[in-house]
């Protein structure tokens, strides 16, 4: 079998390095480029503070301004609002108090006004009563007299029949009821 190309090799004390197309080192590093550099750097640094200062700056603090400015709206805007609303509520809250005493004031008006309607009610449905029932105690009375002077006829009818009876002979009619109305008069206790 046929072995694989080994490197030549190198020999000792010589170190081989590839050469490179922009020559030796590290550009930043060269000091034949160093003034070049720092020139450059100095003029991009003053043309990026120049347009930072002049453009950039200004457009970012005319930002923050207008922003400071419309935060500034929008909390004053708020705080009328909220006072606004304070005070819609406070008149609200005065006006519902109102009400409630108005409420209070009419439903006790009314309350009033019903109890003396009822008791106007009352004194008229007594006073009718009262009439009525003095109506009726005097039909009563006359109703009783009535009834009780056809009891004394029935009375004397009776007692007339019930002697005749007995005694064969018919008692005079005057007797008889003048013994039936002192029968009939209340009895005093000595």
């Amino acid at each position: 079998m046929a072995q694989p190309h080994a490197p030549a090799p190198l020999k000792e004390g010589l170190i081989h390095e590839p050469a490179s197309e922009h020559g030796g080192g590290f550009p930043p590093f060269e000091s034949s480029t160093f003034v070049a550099q720092i020139l450059w750097l100095a003029l991009a640094f003053g043309l990026l503070y120049y347009l930072m200062s002049k453009i950039a700056l200004p457009q970012i603090a005319g930002i923050l301004h207008d922003r400071q400015s419309r935060l500034a709206g929008d909390l004053d805007q708020a705080a009328h609002a909220k006072a606004e609303a304070d005070s819609a509520r406070d008149t609200y809250e005065r006006a519902l108090k109102d009400a409630q005493a108005k409420a209070k004031g009419i439903a006790q008006t009314t309350r009033e006004q019903l109890a003396s309607e009822a008791e106007t009610r009352r004194k008229s449905l007594e006073a009718d009563l009262a009439t009525k029932l003095a109506e009726a105690e005097e039909q009563i009375r006359t109703r009783t007299a009535t009834a009780m002077s056809s009891v004394r006829e029935v009375a004397a009818d009776a007692a007339t029949a019930i002697v005749e009876r007995l005694t064969g002979q018919a008692p005079d009619r005057s007797a008889v009821e003048a013994a039936y109305d002192r029968a009939a008069r209340p009895q005093t206790v000595h």
